[in-house]
């Protein structure tokens, strides 16, 4: 296994293991808001800092960029670091949430790690090397259709939710098509989930870096596609659409002529 993906798979179960031992006591827990519907806890900032000690104590040289502390240092490689994607269904003890934790190598990204803490899965890929579950191979699904797949999404409610109403149009195109739509609610787990054939694809506006960096790279090593809503190549930071190959293409077309200018790169 690759030394870096080793560190981030460690530093993923620790965190992991901090946010489980927390459930008994979700309503003693401090939590701050963000913004509008935008949590944090303790249990972020723990967890967060227990990560990146851990990759410090292996690379004290390497860049940072997580949610909670932002960015810090500069070296060829950067690691970056969502500690539990997912606070909202954390809070309510809904059990989908997520560590997220990527290397980029010079901008490019070279390892991820998706890890469930509640199901103890590892999903995690090294760029050239596939992408795996539990230490088993992983392809994207092979559904051909937007008729008949299983579409994943995440509602608008940050600095997008003024697009609400365009992005009800595309849910209800969606849902008039595919066989279903699911919202679990952590952005990362949903890319896995896609790399897995869990479901078939995936859209998203307004999600940020640390939430997308490990699951693009595992969706693509799965032999998935991801891009933007006007089709152009995905960068972090941008909005979100993925899948299989030919769930991609028609989600593209389902919802690229619905989508609001800002919200196309």
């Amino acid at each position: 296994m690759q030394p870096l993906l080793n560190i981030a798979m460690r530093a993923a179960r620790r965190a992991g293991d901090i946010i489980v031992k927390s459930l008994s006591r979700l309503d003693s827990l401090k939590v701050d808001t963000k913004g509008r519907n935008d949590f944090v806890t303790d249990i972020d900032r723990k967890a967060e800092a227990d990560i990146i000690a851990t990759i410090r104590r292996s690379y004290p040289q390497h860049a940072i960029l997580a949610e909670e502390s932002g960015g810090s240092g500069e070296d060829e490689f950067r690691w970056i670091i969502d500690p539990l994607d997912g606070t909202t269904n954390f809070l309510h003890g809904f059990p989908s949430f997520a560590v997220s934790i990527a290397v980029e190598q010079r901008g490019r990204l070279q390892h991820g790690v998706v890890y469930d803490p509640m199901r103890q899965e590892f999903f995690t890929a090294s760029r050239g090397d596939g992408a795996q579950l539990e230490g088993k191979k992983i392809r994207v699904s092979t559904q051909r259709t937007l008729e008949g797949a299983l579409i994943g999404t995440g509602f608008p409610f940050r600095a997008d939710a003024k697009y609400v109403d365009e992005y009800l149009s595309m849910l209800k195109l969606v849902m008039s098509t595919a066989a279903g739509v699911r919202r679990p609610g952590a952005a990362s787990l949903d890319l896995a989930y896609v790399a897995a054939g869990r479901i078939d694809g995936f859209w998203e506006f307004g999600l940020s870096p640390w939430d997308t960096a490990a699951g693009t790279l595992i969706i693509q090593e799965a032999g998935g596609r991801v891009g933007t809503p006007s089709g152009a190549e995905y960068a972090l930071g941008s909005n979100i659409v993925a899948g299989n190959p030919k769930v991609y293409e028609a989600l593209l077309e389902a919802i690229g002529p619905l989508t609001p200018a800002a919200l196309r790169t």
